[in-house]
C-alpha cells in the first residue's frame, strides 16, 4: 500500500503531464505485478466492488468513524459538509496510530481486506474496515478512504496511463489501448500480457480503439482546400465497431460494452459479411421509409433491452451507418489513408445490397462556404452538423487534433430560471455548481434542465453565495431558492420525453450566460420548447 499511497500523492501534488507520466513509469517499473494490475485497473476508472459487491455505503461509513472517532454524527455530518469529500473528512478524523501496522500488498487490501468481505453482515464489515483505520497512517489511509468511497480521481487520464505503459515497454500505444478494451480482471500476469510484444490470440477478438474527433473551433477556410477533405454528416446516435472474425459477430459501442443480442437486425444484415471485417460506424433509430433517423431519446429505449421483443422492434428499428473499414479479410487497414478505406467499405457493403447497414453518405459542397450553408441544413436533416475528415488520414486512437473535425451547428437556446441547487465535486465540493433550471408553463414553474458548466469561477462564487442566503429549502444535498436568477441555456435538441414531468427532453444542456438584464417574467416558456421538439 505504501508504494501506491506515494504514487497517488505524487500524481495529486503535480500539474505538469511530463510529471505524472514519469510517475507512473516509475511505479509499474517497480510495483509488485499483482499491485500494478490493481493500480492499472484504479487508474483508468475502475471502482472496488460495485453494485453487486457492498463493502460500505457513505451512511455506514459516517456512522462509523463517530464510533471509531468518539464524535457526535452531527459533527461528523458536519464536517464532511464543510470538507466536500468523504475520503478526506474519515481521514482527517482519525488520529493516526501509535504503531502503524508492516506494509501490506495494495491487491492484498483490496481483495482479501475489501472484497473478502463484501455482501458479509454489517458487523464484519465495519470491522474489518475500522481495522484498515488502525492500522494505515494518515496517506495510506487516505487511499484506502478512497478505495472504499470509490472516488479516486487524481486527475489522471486512461490516455496518460497508456502513454506511460507504451513508454516503459516500446509497444505501440493502439495495441496497449486495444489489449485495454472491455472487461478484464486484475490478476499478477495482467501487466505481462499487456506488454507482451508478441500477438496474442486476444488480439484478435477485441475492436480497435475509437478514433474521435475533435470540435472546430477556427474558421473552416483555415483547413486549406475542400478536396482534400472528405465531408459527412455527423449522426446522433451510438458509435460502434461491427466486428466479424472466425465466423463470430460482435457488436462494441464506444462505451467499451458488448452490445450483442441488443440490435438483432444488424446482426442478422451482418452475417453476409466476409469473414475478418470491422467497420466503424453510427448507430440510429431509423424507419425504412422516413427520410431522416428518429431522435435519439428513441434509441435510448433500445439501449438496455438486451433481448428486444417484436413490439419494440417494430416499433423503434435501428440500422448503421457505416462510415470506415478498419479491418477487410483479416488484415488491419487502419495505417491506410481514409479516401482508399472508404473506397473498400463502399465495395463491401455494395455485395452485402442490406438497407440495415448502410454506407454514410459523403456531402459535396464545392467550397467552404457551400459546407457553411450544408451545415446550416442540418437540425432539419436531424443531424448535428457535419464531420470534416482529411482524406489522406490513417485512422488513430483516441482524440488527436489535426484530421478529424466535428463542425457542429449552433446550439439553440432558451431563457431559463434556477430553482434548485446542489453542491458539485472535486474542487467545487464546497460551492453549489450543480443546477436545476425551469421554464415558465403558465404561472408555475416547470423543471426542464440541469447544468453543470459554463459560468466562470468569480460567478461561480459570487451565484454560491446567493444561494445560501437565499434558501428556502432542503432536500438532503439540494436546496431550493426563489426563481429570480435567469440565464441563458445552450442545447443540441429538443425531444418528446414521456420520462420527464414537462414532456420534453433537452439534449447536452449547458450554460450560457448570467442573464441579470432579464426580467424573470420574461424568461422562456414550455410551449416555445415544445415547439421546437421532435
Amino acid at each position: 500500500m505504501k508504494a501506491f499511497s506515494a504514487l497517488y500523492q505524487r500524481l495529486d501534488r503535480s500539474t505538469a503531464t511530463l510529471d505524472k507520466r514519469a510517475a507512473l513509469v516509475d511505479y509499474f517499473a517497480t510495483a509488485r505485478p499483482h499491485d500494478a494490475a490493481w493500480a492499472l485497473y484504479l487508474l483508468s476508472g475502475g471502482k472496488v466492488g460495485g453494485a453487486r459487491q457492498k463493502i460500505a455505503s457513505s451512511t455506514e461509513l459516517r456512522a462509523w468513524i463517530s464510533e471509531a472517532s468518539g464524535l457526535p454524527a452531527w459533527l461528523v455530518n458536519d464536517s464532511y459538509d464543510q470538507v466536500g469529500d468523504l475520503a478526506e473528512t474519515l481521514t482527517l478524523l482519525l488520529d493516526d496510530p501509535s504503531q502503524p501496522a508492516a506494509d501490506r500488498p495494495l491487491s492484498e487490501w483490496i481483495e482479501t481486506h475489501l472484497l473478502g468481505v463484501a455482501n458479509l453482515p454489517e458487523d464484519v464489515r465495519r470491522a474489518a474496515v475500522m481495522a484498515g483505520w488502525q492500522q494505515l497512517p494518515a496517506s495510506e489511509r487516505f487511499v484506502f478512504n478512497k478505495l472504499l468511497t470509490g472516488a479516486l480521481r487524481v486527475g489522471v487520464s486512461q490516455r496518460l496511463v497508456q502513454q506511460a505503459l507504451a513508454e516503459l515497454s516500446g509497444l505501440d500505444i493502439a495495441r496497449i489501448a486495444q489489449r485495454m478494451l472491455g472487461e478484464w480482471v486484475p490478476s499478477p500476469d495482467l501487466l505481462a500480457t499487456l506488454l507482451s510484444s508478441a500477438e496474442l490470440p486476444q488480439d484478435r477478438q477485441q475492436p480497435y480503439p475509437f478514433f474521435l474527433a475533435s470540435p472546430l473551433e477556427a474558421a473552416a477556410d483555415s483547413l486549406g482546400v475542400i478536396d482534400d477533405w472528405v465531408l459527412e454528416w455527423k449522426w446522433d446516435g451510438i458509435r460502434l465497431q461491427l466486428l466479424k472474425r472466425k465466423g463470430e459477430l460482435a457488436l462494441w459501442s464506444r462505451g467499451e460494452e458488448r452490445l450483442d443480442g441488443r440490435f438483432p437486425e444488424i446482426e442478422q444484415a451482418a452475417h453476409a459479411l466476409p469473414d475478418g471485417t470491422v467497420i466503424d460506424g453510427e448507430l440510429l433509430a431509423w424507419r425504412e421509409d422516413d427520410a431522416q433517423p428518429m431522435p435519439f431519446t428513441a434509441l435510448q429505449t433500445r439501449i438496455q433491452r438486451r433481448k428486444p421483443g417484436p413490439k419494440t422492434l417494430r416499433d423503434t428499428p435501428v440500422r448503421m451507418l457505416a462510415y470506415d473499414l478498419l479491418e477487410q479479410g483479416g488484415n488491419d487497414l487502419r495505417a491506410q489513408p481514409l479516401h482508399w478505406r472508404r473506397e473498400q467499405l463502399a465495395a463491401v457493403l455494395a455485395t452485402l445490397d442490406d438497407p440495415r447497414i448502410q454506407l454514410s453518405p459523403d456531402v459535396s459542397a464545392v467550397d467552404w462556404n457551400d459546407a457553411a450553408t450544408r451545415r446550416a441544413q442540418a437540425r432539419e436533416r436531424g443531424v448535428e452538423g457535419l464531420m470534416l475528415k482529411r482524406g489522406s488520414s490513417p485512422y488513430q486512437s483516441g482524440r488527436r487534433r489535426g484530421d478529424w473535425w466535428k463542425w457542429k451547428i449552433d446550439p439553440l437556446t432558451v431563457d431559463a430560471v434556477l430553482i434548485y441547487a446542489q453542491a458539485g465535486h472535486g474542487r467545487r465540493s464546497t460551492l453549489y455548481t450543480d443546477y436545476t433550471f425551469a421554464v415558465w408553463d403558465g404561472d408555475r414553474l416547470v423543471p426542464v434542465a440541469k447544468a453543470y458548466s459554463g459560468l466562470d469561477d468569480k460567478e461561480i462564487v459570487a451565484l454560491d453565495r446567493w444561494i445560501r442566503a437565499h434558501t428556502l429549502e432542503r432536500f438532503g444535498p439540494v436546496r431550493s431558492v426563489p426563481g429570480e436568477q435567469v440565464f441563458e441555456l445552450g442545447f443540441e435538441a429538443v425531444n418528446r420525453s414521456s420520462r420527464h414531468k414537462s414532456g420534453i427532453a433537452v439534449r447536452f444542456p449547458r450554460i450560457l450566460r448570467w442573464r441579470h438584464d432579464k426580467p424573470v417574467r420574461e424568461a422562456d416558456t414550455l410551449a416555445q420548447l415544445q415547439a421546437l421538439a421532435r
